[in-house]
């Protein structure tokens, strides 16, 4: 499918917009939403997160692909913090926090942003993320970053810190796919394969690199290529065309430092980087684009109809039109009352849904008690008498706790979500009647071609993929224990740790569980809200825009204004100009 260049559509979207400023007033609501479209556009960019276990070069590669070493690498694994790699000049990162801290801003050379960088992301300057850094933008003029491409460069998966990787995958289905390290060293393990089951399902396109070529011959190559497919395909249940690239990073890295062409060709990183310029960054364009013109063809195709009522309402006789408006204000009557039903249904579902929740929050309180008690369960099992301290209870559930309930964070996400879908559906569907029967009505009363909206659902103005760090309680209330506690029977000793380990389970269940339950509440709440208002938003500008260009023309009947014959030259002329930047939208999409 062909289409308009960028720039094209982007100056059809300015040629409207002049067109709706030209006739003044009723159409600012259109204006601002063409605006909206247009700053959508070019703010589209491809999110590309790039995975990999510790020490596959991850970094290398992200380097490697900038042309300047810029992120850090460590021997140790780095800090759980993602790096968003974007366009911009001068080279230059900022560093963003949790808590009420001001961003910590750095430009300089690439040397020098790296060691900046390494203050905020090496486990040795920031050990488990006691800075509390919530992510990194770095920003570059590389040419992969000014296609289009925004590259975030995510926590190493596998490491002591489970949660990175439970946190990770709940990352992923906001980016638009993700590209995963492999190296020779070994090929593949079963802790790569098994977060690629879970990552094949979040993410919706997933492609492969294997690093670190330059240390294998060309048939060691060919064996570890073949391997890592059949492994993915039979292991991972990956499609049999998967994309494998053979790279060598630290090659590239050298190539691009050294300006060497022909280096950069061996290191196998021009593949790459033409594949991700040339197919991921512009088919996700083009679909941007498709969405943007099919929006853009709906805003024109409500402003040329309100030109169009304004056009007949003032060139008919004055009587018919006041009986024309006294029955379109009745529609309307009845369609405001349908309206509010629907939102008192609206209403009763939202209430549903905290009862939901509250039903799932019971059964996911009842479900981490079993699971923690039976990780205290192990513990006794596997440590003699006089090991069995509280202190060693308390470090084993601390760390399993941030794993465990960041997973059932990603899966309440994904249930909620789910969930919106099926419960705002209807709604969303009958209010856009309501909305086209206002259209309608106005098309058959002033006897006007009536065009149906053509994209069904509300464009979303997609914000950028955001990282959330979750802060989960996982340690105990501290009692002050007799030293006597200590010369008790084993049985006795244990029996006690053991009720007291229950007790504090249950203290930490309710602290963590009421932490995703909050956290969930809250979305529900805000999804109800926005969809309300936006919906509402949506009805009163159709209705305004059609009732208001009818009253707006029965004034100047009225008032016998000298300016009808050079308003009604105007708006046609509007008219004749706006349909053809339609048609041009209409066709480009349809090519």
């Amino acid at each position: 499918m062909s289409s308009l260049p960028k720039n094209d559509v982007q100056k059809l979207l300015d040629q409207s917009i002049e067109q709706l400023n030209l006739l003044q007033n009723g159409f600012s609501e259109e204006i601002k939403s063409l605006g909206e479209l247009k700053k959508r556009l070019l703010e589209g960019r491809f999110h590309l997160a790039v995975l990999g276990q510790f020490k596959r070069g991850k970094s290398t590669f992200l380097n490697a692909l900038l042309g300047e070493d810029i992120l850090p690498s460590s021997v140790i694994p780095l800090t759980a913090i993602p790096t968003f790699i974007r366009a911009g000049e001068p080279v230059s990162a900022k560093v963003f926090f949790d808590d009420e801290r001001p961003i910590a801003e750095y430009a300089g050379a690439a040397g020098q942003v790296k060691q900046f960088i390494s203050q905020y992301v090496a486990e040795g300057n920031n050990p488990a993320n006691q800075l509390n850094v919530r992510e990194v933008e770095v920003f570059h003029p590389s040419r992969i970053l000014y296609s289009g491409v925004v590259m975030i460069d995510t926590p190493g998966i596998g490491s002591t810190y489970k949660h990175n990787t439970e946190a990770t995958l709940n990352f992923l289905p906001q980016c638009d796919a993700a590209l995963f390290l492999v190296s020779a060293d070994p090929p593949i393990t079963d802790v790569e394969i098994e977060f690629l089951k879970k990552v094949r399902k979040k993410v919706p396109r997933l492609f492969f690199i294997l690093n670190k070529i330059d240390y294998l011959t060309v048939q060691e190559k060919e064996e570890i290529l073949s391997f890592v497919r059949s492994t993915l395909i039979e292991k991972v249940g990956i499609e049999e065309d998967v994309r494998i690239f053979g790279v060598s990073a630290r090659l590239g890295l050298q190539a691009r430092e050294a300006n060497d062409k022909d280096l950069w060709e061996k290191s196998g990183l021009i593949s790459i980087e033409s594949y991700l310029i040339n197919f991921l960054a512009n088919e996700k364009t083009e679909a941007l684009q498709q969405a943007v013109r099919k929006k853009a063809v709906d805003i024109i195709g409500e402003s040329l109809m309100q030109i169009q009522i304004s056009v007949k309402s003032l060139q008919m006789p004055l009587d018919d039109l006041e009986k024309r408006l006294n029955v379109f204000t009745e529609k309307l009557t009845e369609l405001q009352q349908s309206k509010l039903s629907e939102m008192d249904i609206l209403e009763g579902d939202k209430k549903r849904m905290h009862e939901f929740l509250e039903e799932y929050a019971e059964k996911l309180r009842q479900k981490s008690k079993t699971y923690l008690k039976g990780v205290v369960k192990e513990v006794f099992l596997h440590l003699e008498p006089e090991q069995l301290k509280e202190d060693v209870i308390e470090q084993s559930l601390a760390e399993v706790i941030p794993a465990f309930f960041e997973h059932q964070m990603g899966l309440s996400t994904e249930i909620f979500q789910e969930k919106m879908q099926q419960v705002l559906g209807p709604h969303r569907l009958k209010l856009n009647r309501l909305v086209e029967a206002i259209r309608q009505t106005a098309a058959e009363l002033f006897d006007i071609p009536y065009q149906q909206v053509r994209s069904a659902e509300d464009f979303e103005i997609v914000k950028r993929p955001y990282w959330v760090s979750h802060q989960w309680a996982r340690s105990f209330q501290r009692i002050a224990r007799s030293f006597l506690d200590n010369l008790l029977p084993s049985g006795l000793r244990k029996s006690q740790l053991n009720k007291r380990a229950a007790e504090q389970i249950d203290e930490l269940v309710m602290q963590n569980v009421e932490n995703l339950r909050w956290a969930v509440y809250q979305n529900i709440d805000k999804s109800f809200i926005r969809f309300d208002s936006e919906l509402q938003k949506r009805f009163d500008q159709t209705l305004i825009a059609t009732q208001g260009a009818i009253q707006a023309a029965l004034k100047k009947r009225k008032e016998h204004s000298e300016t009808i014959a050079a308003d009604i030259i105007e708006f046609e002329k509007s008219l004749a100009n706006l349909t053809n930047i339609q048609e041009s939208l209409i066709h480009s999409s349809e090519e």
